[in-house]
């Protein structure tokens, strides 16, 4: 074990430290032997390390990454296995939609229909702890739209560390708040992670604690644009709060 140090960071404090770690073969495996543990600075997430979190994730892995509204479970966008891996750990039914979490407005545009009025919304409240439910576009994978509805959740995150990731992975990332059942709040605490859950995971970027609140989401997909869960981002102007 090598021992960076402490320092205090915008999204917490953490010591790095580099675990030796031992990584089973990932795919449909819902118990892993030991989780992998990267430990990051927060503000400035080193290549390397990031470049090893994709490719845990590219063979299948599932991940617990910091976001700038909570912790959160990722995965590749294309794999089926590893979502229902994150259904699992969570103690989700299948009545449960998973958000694209993407690298800023423009990739919303592909997975998402985007006109002028709601294109100049999402420009003031992107990058930023929100989520936005919005008509799916034909590259929006169907599993994760909803069946009757055909909308798409997606985010644009705020945290350096998860905006390097997504630039790296190159495509958005699956994603879905790291609320264990039974619990209100999303988990903050990267030893909790480890503790709760480890075994589950692949690997944990720790970057030491950071918010506790899940994001705000806001459903655009009719004529008025509703609230429909209050979370750490503000709730902007002209939006109807329904709950």
């Amino acid at each position: 074990m090598v021992r960076y140090g402490k320092r205090s960071g915008r999204y917490g404090h953490l010591s790095l430290i580099l675990c030796p770690a031992f990584i089973s073969p990932i795919h449909d495996q819902t118990v892993v032997t030991m989780p992998r543990i990267l430990n990051l600075h927060p503000d400035n997430p080193q290549t390397r390390l990031i470049t090893q979190a994709v490719e845990t994730i590219q063979r299948g892995g599932v991940i617990a990454l910091p976001t700038d509204s909570g912790y959160a479970l990722g995965c590749a966008l294309g794999d089926k296995d590893a979502m229902e891996r994150i259904r699992s750990i969570r103690g989700l039914d299948d009545k449960h939609f998973f958000t694209l979490m993407v690298r800023d407005l423009s990739e919303i545009s592909v997975y998402a229909r985007v006109d002028n009025i709601a294109y100049r919304f999402l420009r003031q409240y992107t990058p930023g702890a929100y989520t936005f439910i919005l008509p799916a576009s034909s590259e929006a994978p169907r599993r994760l739209q909803h069946p009757k509805r055909k909308t798409v959740g997606v985010r644009v995150p705020e945290h350096p560390l998860t905006q390097a990731l997504l630039q790296v992975l190159g495509e958005p990332l699956l994603s879905s708040t790291l609320i264990l059942a039974g619990d209100t709040e999303p988990l903050c605490d990267p030893e909790e992670i480890k503790s709760r859950i480890g075994k589950r995971l692949d690997l944990i970027l720790d970057v030491g604690f950071c918010a506790d609140q899940p994001t705000t989401v806001i459903d655009m997909a009719g004529d008025d644009m509703l609230l429909v869960r209050r979370g750490l981002g503000e709730v902007p102007v002209g939006v109807i709060e329904n709950v």
